[in-house]
């Protein structure tokens, strides 16, 4: 039985189409995902990401923890202030990407992906061995609310005393939203400016109504999964289970700079990721623009057009509704990983061209 979120019954009555999520019942759209994507993209949508796992780490040992378990300095982060990084194996492989707010000296906040937070719990906890700090699941405690696109701080400013314009890309502040306390993040998943509410669970329907009611004349509606999923791919941003994942290295994924191997006391998969860290990877990620309409899927083939040979594998592939054509990501050899290099991907029998494109495929204006 799939779980649901404080918002389920709002969700319900606006007539969203629901799909199993991680073991949670979620929003996939609530009429045109299409309409939706476009409404982030040029106002402002409203998701509820309430599925997200939320853990915290306390302790006086609370920032040496997370330094060792995580691939970031996590001690370098200022109160207030946030970072995206990874959790990984002894072997280098993602566990699962992660951000994590610093919300005082001696306490953190870790967001966990809703399939991995039960895996990120035990690992943090397993890694705690012999720091003075506390590994707390916080998942019952919160609920979720995003508001994403550029109209989202002028409708967030009517319903807060925060100073938005102070609140800067990846920081957090506690606050009050709709006149419940909250804490409000500058931060997101759809390559737009926005924010992220997490409440008890008990306020959620109360903010969730007071931002469609502030934003319903700046043409804010509610959005589901399935264009969040089209919103990152535009913006080029990794999905566990597709672009990551326990096989993939941070610097295969592009990801490198997230990883601090000359960090104090080295970290969990120090070793492993120092011997590649200066090594090519057998396949990285690209960015693909293949010909027509059809958009590959994840797991289609890629194909080197002069060979014959299987080089790749899509792991996301969409229609993208703000560029009007197909876009994709994939791993593909290294030698042909360079921007412009011709390949074909394998859809369902047909072979169909695409060029490699640099990534993200979407930047919004600043």
């Amino acid at each position: 039985m799939s779980r649901q979120t404080a918002l389920s019954g709002i969700h319900q009555a606006s007539g969203a189409t629901f799909t199993d999520f991680a073991g949670w019942q979620m929003p996939l759209r609530y009429g045109s995902e299409l309409a939706e994507h476009h409404a982030v993209r040029n106002a402002a949508g409203l998701f509820d990401l309430s599925h997200m796992g939320e853990i915290e780490v306390v302790g006086p040992q609370a920032a040496a923890l997370l330094d060792h378990a995580l691939v970031g300095q996590i001690s370098a982060v200022a109160v207030t202030k946030a970072k995206y990084t990874m959790i990984c194996q002894e072997d280098g492989g993602i566990l699962d990407d992660l951000i994590v707010y610093r919300l005082e000296d001696d306490r953190y906040m870790v967001v966990a992906n809703a399939s991995n937070a039960e895996v990120v719990l035990d690992a943090l906890r397993e890694r705690s061995a012999g720091f003075d700090a506390e590994v707390q699941d916080r998942r019952d405690d919160w609920a979720l609310v995003a508001i994403q696109g550029p109209q989202a701080s002028a409708i967030l400013a009517d319903l807060t005393d925060a100073d938005l314009p102070a609140l800067k890309y990846y920081a957090i502040l506690e606050t009050k939203v709709a006149g419940r306390p909250a804490r409000l993040a500058r931060t997101g998943y759809t390559g737009e400016d926005g924010f992220e509410v997490f409440c008890d669970p008990a306020d959620a329907p109360a903010i969730w109504e007071a931002l469609a009611d502030a934003g319903r004349e700046r043409g804010l509606i509610p959005a589901g999964l399935a264009c969040r999923d089209s919103l990152r791919l535009e913006a080029a941003m990794p999905l566990y289970g597709n672009e990551l994942s326990t096989a993939t290295t941070p610097y295969a994924a592009g990801l490198g700079r997230v990883v601090k191997l000359d960090k104090p006391g080295g970290f969990v998969g120090r070793d492993a990721l120092a011997a590649v860290a200066d090594q090519p990877v057998e396949r990285v990620r690209v960015g693909l623009r293949p010909e027509g309409r059809r958009a590959p899927r994840h797991g289609y083939a890629v194909i080197d057009p002069t060979s014959g040979d299987t080089v790749g594998e899509i792991t996301s592939g969409a229609p993208s509704p703000t560029l009007g054509h197909p876009i994709a990501m994939a791993y593909v050899d290294l030698a042909l990983a360079e921007p412009g290099t011709r390949l074909e991907v394998d859809v369902r029998g047909t072979r169909v061209a695409a060029e490699v494109v640099p990534l993200p495929f979407y930047s919004r204006s600043r």
